[in-house]
């Protein structure tokens, strides 16, 4: 069955960074688009970043655009997210997403908290 596993949130400053990591099995990875959303009480969720299959084309939210970087290793069967200069309002549970089959799949989610 499909399966996504994230990993890498935690507590950083403001203007630091972190690399996020999404594991996924279960289905051709590499043919798949993956995303990442995050979520937070007050703005639900929201999409955070995209990569084709390939990683040929990559696409980010514009509020993240310059700082946050999605990319992927098709031989890993890993998605990441690269976030620099981390601010608190990107404090939120970051989801890995992927659809396959006709249906959408998210992993359990990590935790990035962005303060002083």
């Amino acid at each position: 069955q499909v399966q996504l596993v994230e990993s890498g949130g935690g507590l950083v400053q403001p203007g630091g960074s972190l690399r996020l990591s999404c594991a996924a099995s279960g289905f051709t990875f590499s043919l798949y688009a993956m995303s990442w959303y995050r979520q937070t009480p007050e703005k639900g969720r929201e999409l955070v970043a995209s990569i084709t299959g390939s990683g040929g084309s990559t696409n980010v939210a514009d509020s993240m655009k310059g700082r946050f970087t999605i990319f992927r290793d098709n031989a890993k069967n890993t998605v990441y997210l690269q976030m620099n200069n981390l601010k608190p309002e990107d404090t939120a549970v970051y989801y890995c997403n992927a659809a396959v089959w006709g249906r959408n799949y998210w992993g359990q989610g990590t935790q990035v908290t962005v303060s002083s």
